[in-house]
């Protein structure tokens, strides 16, 4: 066997798994594109309507005759679909009906501050998830038990309650945080506490027990026996091997965290992808609601591409099999 007989092997192997990554992606979002056509053929009322004011207008038939025959509404729902596709493949997400623009600036315009709040919450949630989980796991038993109650407690706190809650005792009783949310950092922190919270429960607990598995594997034991302190072997040794379902959960976490900005930036009043979703659904914008639906869909399947990086760097294990 020649030398290069492994070096094709390995390209082969890189190139089918890159295709089916490639072919992953594409369903996902083509499964998601299906599935929010189908639901705007199923909402009630007419988009023509829509277009021309809403209920509130009083358009005539010829008025409305024209926008449907101008939008394509009359032809066939796979007519319609086709041509939904098709343009999702040149990347036109359509135009509002209601603001009149196209939907990929309406989205690029407002990604900023959600994307912000994401990142922020989604950082915050680690960190506290990973003190919470070097301080009391693998210790004394009152401590470890003090801190898997916190991890449920906070898993199991309704983000839309914990929202409220954070507002009135930090914002309007003790006044220490704005009670609308700004662009500056003030107006970040309890939109992210509130989305960072519930999230840092679950990182926690599904952290814990791989963190205690980890410190009573040889490698720890090892580590100790050369000298090197607790602290050292759970920020060294431990927590590398704790964080890898951690990360598999961020994944699903990233893309959540888009999904539940929606209730955030609604009670903060903060901008963002989630108001204008909002607002898009009570004015039955759809080109709207598709365009931020297929977005989420995307940072989900991102999420998961950046997951499978992490875990190579994370675990060398990983990069030697690969």
């Amino acid at each position: 066997m020649s030398l290069a007989e492994p070096v094709t092997r390995r390209t082969a192997f890189g190139v089918r798994r890159v295709l089916v990554r490639i072919a992953g992606v594409i369903g996902v979002l083509w499964g998601a594109a299906t599935l929010t056509f189908i639901a705007q053929q199923l909402m009630p009322g007419d988009p023509a309507q829509t277009i021309l004011g809403g209920a509130g207008a009083r358009p005539s038939v010829e008025q409305l005759a024209a926008v449907r025959e101008q939008y394509g509404f009359n032809d066939p729902a796979v007519v319609q679909y086709l041509h939904f596709l098709g343009g999702l493949v040149r990347g036109d997400l359509g135009t509002s009906y209601i603001l009149k623009q196209p939907v990929a600036d309406i989205i690029g315009h407002h990604l900023g501050p959600t994307l912000t709040l994401t990142l922020v919450s989604l950082v915050a949630a680690w960190v506290i998830a990973v003190t919470v989980t070097l301080l009391t796991a693998h210790r004394s038993r009152w401590l470890a038990s003090i801190g898997s109650g916190v991890e449920i407690f906070l898993a199991a706190l309704p983000q839309y309650w914990l929202g409220i809650v954070l507002l009135v005792v930090f914002a309007i009783q003790l006044r220490l945080l704005p009670v609308i949310g700004g662009d500056d950092f003030s107006g970040l922190i309890l939109p992210a506490l509130t989305l960072a919270l519930p999230l840092a429960g679950y990182l926690g607990q599904v952290t814990r027990d791989e963190f205690s598995s980890a410190m009573e594997q040889p490698f720890a034991v090892s580590a100790r026996a050369r000298g090197i302190s607790d602290w050292g072997v759970r920020w060294r040794h431990a927590l590398r091997h704790a964080v890898l379902p951690g990360l598999t959960l961020s994944g699903w976490a990233l893309g959540s965290l888009f999904s539940t900005a929606v209730i955030v930036e609604s009670v903060f009043v903060r901008p963002g992808l989630g108001r204008v979703l909002v607002d898009a659904v009570t004015s039955k914008d759809m080109p709207v609601v598709i365009g931020v639906t297929l977005f989420v869909a995307a940072v989900y399947v991102l999420a998961n591409l950046l997951v499978d990086i992490g875990f190579v760097r994370v675990d060398p294990r990983l990069r030697r099999a690969r």
